[in-house]
């Protein structure tokens, strides 16, 4: 279970003779422009098919609505006003402390600690915030440390990538959908027949119908020595691949510049190790508050909870043949 893997990163018990760094994206989402390229590619690339009829959601100017198994790769269009941003970034100055709230000389070497020096005539007028922004946001699978898909799986059909990444082999599963409920941001999802027969066209059949499908970090092209066709296509590098530890290191980099800038609502996603996933590999840059991306504050893998639970079914079960061994003696008195 990848869950016992511990901290030394989630290929640590995968039985890989050989090192490789761990892989992922940071997708800053404060620069991208919705284009959707990434989408594109990612569907050329995997050959996936497409999803629904091309028409713009009802609510919103999104045409395919969520990741699945036939989308990999999904951009969100979040619509916001004046109210909204400026609840973004009193929400943000709650998370980081930026040493602004006071006035004076540097107190103590604490973090978040105000320079030292009389700050009294600093300006510390925000910048102008428009009145109207999208928010968009290319969305993926989150190739997390502690995969839950990859703790049940009962046919091993899910492994663990030598880059880190999270893999499903559609030869070797049976469709069982144990993972596609096991996913605490609703990444992997089996294909149907019901979502490919009315839009696409193949004069071949799919042979990955009924299997869980989601992104591999494109792991047929990394091992080529090439990097994912989403993030090579992106015209903004909103969407890097590299290494996980400097992609997490340039994030946090990115965030103290936009706080600097007095854009507070700027907040790392993916990159805490003591979450409930043992951080993700894909880790995003946002500009509100996770549940506005449609992204879980707090996720957490199911497996996590299983010594937790076996210890009080064993408790339990002590409890049992104890309670039925005193109405034996009981009885024979």
């Amino acid at each position: 279970m990848t869950l016992l893997s511990g901290p030394d990163g989630p290929a640590a018990e995968a039985g890989w003779g050989h090192e490789h760094e761990r892989k992922g994206f940071f997708t800053d989402t404060s620069i991208c422009i919705g284009c959707k390229a990434c989408e594109v590619a990612c569907k050329e690339w995997n050959r996936n098919p497409i999803d629904g009829n091309l028409e713009i959601l009802g609510s919103s100017y999104d045409n395919t609505g969520e990741l699945g198994a036939n989308t990999w790769r999904h951009v969100a269009f979040v619509e916001q006003g004046q109210e909204r941003i400026d609840q973004a970034r009193e929400s943000g100055r709650k998370l980081v402390s930026l040493g602004m709230p006071g006035i004076g000389p540097k107190s103590s070497g604490t973090r978040g600690a105000l320079p030292a020096g009389d700050l009294s005539s600093t300006d510390r007028t925000p910048p102008d915030t428009p009145e109207f922004r999208w928010l968009m946001s290319s969305d993926v699978c989150k190739h997390c440390t502690n995969a839950g898909c990859l703790d049940v799986c009962p046919t091993g059909a899910i492994f663990r990538s030598e880059y880190g990444s999270v893999v499903v082999q559609q030869d070797v599963c049976n469709g069982c959908g144990t993972c596609v409920s096991a996913c605490p941001f609703g990444v992997i999802e089996r294909r149907d027949d019901g979502t490919i027969s009315p839009f696409a066209h193949r004069e071949e059949k799919d042979e990955r119908m009924g299997t869980a499908s989601k992104c591999t970090l494109c792991y047929d092209r990394l091992v080529d020595g090439e990097e994912p066709a989403c993030s090579a296509t992106c015209p903004t590098q909103s969407i890097t691949f590299g290494d996980h530890d400097d992609l997490t290191a340039d994030a946090r980099s990115r965030v103290a510049d936009l706080h600097e800038r007095g854009m507070t609502e700027a907040r790392l996603y993916g990159a805490n190790p003591k979450d409930g996933v043992g951080g993700t590999g894909s880790v995003f840059l946002l500009l509100d508050e996770p549940e506005v991306y449609g992204l879980p504050p707090d996720p957490q893998v199911p497996t996590k909870s299983l010594p937790r639970t076996y210890a009080r079914a064993g408790i339990a079960a002590a409890g049992m043949v104890a309670a039925v061994a005193l109405s034996f003696l009981g009885s024979r008195r």
